[in-house]
């Protein structure tokens, strides 16, 4: 059985379980499948606030969308979160993205 097809069937029947969710997300961003992935990457970033893989994958996103506006603010959150949480190698990506995207227009 294809990853799509698992997680989907396992979300299907657990849809509060937000691991099942994320890795039913990871595998359609591997199919290339951002527009779906899309929605269980948010309900990933709203179940957990402190999760910062979900937050990087769904900005990731919106910046090959073309949607830098939308995008800013998940990766400066999981940038807050790397930072706290001492993941040194996500936060040096992190700041790289940000610093490529210039400063925030009002």
């Amino acid at each position: 059985m294809d990853r799509i097809a698992h997680f989907s069937g396992l979300v299907e029947r657990q849809p509060t379980n937000e691991l099942f969710r994320f890795s039913l997300a990871q595998a359609l961003l591997g199919a290339s499948r951002d527009g779906e992935a899309e929605v269980h990457l948010r309900q990933c970033v709203a179940a957990k606030a402190d999760w910062m893989i979900p937050r990087i994958l769904l900005g990731k996103l919106l910046l090959r969308a073309g949607r830098a506006t939308e995008a800013r603010p998940l990766l400066a959150e999981a940038l807050q979160l790397a930072v706290s949480q001492n993941h040194e190698a996500p936060e040096t990506e992190l700041r790289t993205l940000l610093a490529e995207l210039g400063p925030a227009v009002a």
